[in-house]
């Protein structure tokens, strides 16, 4: 069957593969993952768009919500969970314009946010991804 001919994949999918990529993470960081909530979401809502200055809701594929580990207070208390948001048709967008694979696209856009829970710079959220393995 030809591309077309299917139906794009739904947020269950989505949600998988970035859930595989957290569980292929080393367990160092797995260790600072559980209190993170994963949302996959259609897009970003006008509110998120409109503080990050991003006109087009398909410019933004993920984001993640919340202080970086270093950052955190043992005194902060009432504070919503972290949060990374995977923004399903942005992801799809990009998957189609690019031709990258969906679990590549999905798992570095998953490390990505988790780098930004972690402060990391770019070139250490890429040396992350290189350690993922495949569940």
């Amino acid at each position: 069957m030809e591309q077309t001919d299917q139906l794009p994949p739904e947020a269950d999918v989505i949600e998988a593969i970035a859930r595989a990529t957290i569980a292929g993470l080393p367990p160092a960081f797995r260790a600072h993952l559980g209190d993170v909530v994963l949302l996959v979401e259609e897009f970003a809502d006008d509110e998120t768009l409109d503080a990050l200055g991003i006109e087009d809701p398909y410019d933004l594929t993920g984001l993640y919500h919340g202080r970086p580990v270093g950052e955190k207070s043992s005194m902060e208390s009432g504070a919503l969970p972290d949060r990374i948001h995977l923004y399903r048709r942005a992801i799809l967008d990009e998957w189609v314009a690019t031709g990258v694979g969906l679990t590549e696209l999905v798992r570095h856009v998953t490390i990505h946010e988790i780098g930004h829970h972690f402060g990391l710079s770019d070139a250490d959220m890429h040396a992350l991804e290189a350690t993922v393995q495949d569940q």
